[in-house]
């Protein structure tokens, strides 16, 4: 799955970056105002878009659009993000039993997406990811600040404020997934920034649960090489 050509994810709050070196792919994030990666050519840089476009000029024959990608019943108004995820994980993660793949994508949003092993999209869930629920709390109230260390406390009922702000949010964002995910007829799939965090604080069994955290980027590389060939 190696191509010499470098790859961009414009999200909401960061730049997702496939670099190519050494015969393979390293993936890194960078914040919007950050100076650009060395060595990319623009020409060739390959990149589609949820957020706000960066002030660096992008191609626009080289974007990647949702119509862009064969997935049944994949409407066009579906974030990118989500389809080539979909498409990702359909290549690359075994599914020998033909379960449904259910892909949690953790970053600025929480989307949640079902699709089957034949690569139809079912459907799924959008809700406000880790920080955005933390900067929320903090913009919507007066006493409630943003916690500094990520540290989640075990115990469900706590005294501390920023304990109780964590456990709060981690808890709504598993609680949602756990009432999407049946372990006997579903794969699930975390990618994004907070995919470790999710996967840890998961209250179930780790049996048909994986962690890809460059699960969209490596849907761009997937992609594009099958236009190609």
């Amino acid at each position: 799955m190696v191509l010499d050509i470098n790859f961009l994810l414009v999200g909401n709050s960061r730049l997702h970056w496939a670099k190519y070196s050494k015969n393979q792919y390293k993936f890194f994030h960078t914040k919007k105002e950050q100076k650009v990666p060395e060595n990319i050519d623009f020409d060739q840089l390959i990149w589609a878009s949820v957020g706000k476009l960066p002030n660096f000029f992008l191609k626009k024959e080289n974007e990647i659009k949702t119509k862009d990608i064969q997935l049944s019943n994949l409407p066009d108004y579906f974030g990118v993000d989500r389809a080539l995820a979909c498409i990702a994980a359909l290549k690359i993660i075994e599914n020998p039993f033909k379960k449904d793949l259910l892909i949690a994508d953790s970053g600025t949003i929480l989307s949640i997406t079902k699709l089957n092993s034949n690569g139809s999209i079912i459907g799924g869930q959008l809700l406000p990811g880790f920080q955005t629920q933390l900067k929320s709390m903090e913009q919507n109230t007066k006493n409630l600040k943003v916690p500094k260390h990520y540290e989640i406390p075990i115990k469900d009922f706590l005294i501390n404020t920023e304990e109780a702000i964590l456990k709060g949010v981690i808890n709504s964002l598993t609680g949602v997934i756990n009432s999407l995910f049946n372990p006997a007829k579903d794969i699930l799939i975390f990618c994004g920034g907070d995919s470790q965090l999710l996967t840890k604080s998961l209250k179930t069994q780790k049996e048909n649960i994986i962690n890809a955290p460059n699960l969209v980027m490596e849907g761009m590389i997937i992609h594009h090489l099958s236009v190609k060939n």
